[in-house]
């Protein structure tokens, strides 16, 4: 018999830069209150780099720049609504956060805390996840390449 093929989703990595020290931005999920990223389902008239972004928006309050194209995948078990179980992969665009607001709709849903990125290795149950923290614990090219992937695109002489 086949394999079923997964579903997809787009994730927000929620990071910050403060003297030199990266942190991200972990959030508990509503149903069972681990700690999880940003993620959602695809939207119609909304680019995968979008979906993550309004995810971040929706669930944790933040605004910022996000990257155009994911850094990382993980495979979930995703519990449904009947109880039963589908594969979803995720694809994880990073979050460069500018904004974090005091009011957000999912406010009274979820908690939102800032950490090393060693410490959310410890905390997600993911391990797809789990290993994306610990190269961004471990690895100071892999936050470099985070960081970069957010960076606005430049002009050029030619766009005057």
């Amino acid at each position: 018999m086949p394999l079923k093929k997964s579903a997809l989703q787009f994730s927000a990595l929620p990071f910050r830069l403060q003297d030199g020290i990266l942190s991200v931005l972990l959030i508990t999920s509503r149903e069972t209150g681990r700690w999880v990223i940003p993620k959602g389902w695809p939207e119609k008239d909304l680019t995968p780099a979008e979906v993550a972004a309004h995810e971040a928006y929706e669930e944790a309050g933040l605004k910022g720049r996000v990257a155009g194209q994911p850094v990382a995948s993980f495979d979930y078990q995703k519990r449904l609504d009947n109880g039963k179980r589908r594969l979803c992969t995720v694809l994880v665009f990073p979050l460069e956060v500018e904004e974090e607001l005091a009011a957000w709709p999912e406010q009274h849903q979820r908690r939102r805390q800032w950490v090393a990125p060693a410490e959310a290795a410890g905390r997600v149950a993911e391990l797809g996840l789990k290993h994306l923290f610990t190269q961004l614990a471990e690895n100071a090219e892999t936050r470099q390449a985070l960081q970069a992937a957010c960076a606005p695109v430049s002009k050029t002489d030619t766009d005057d």
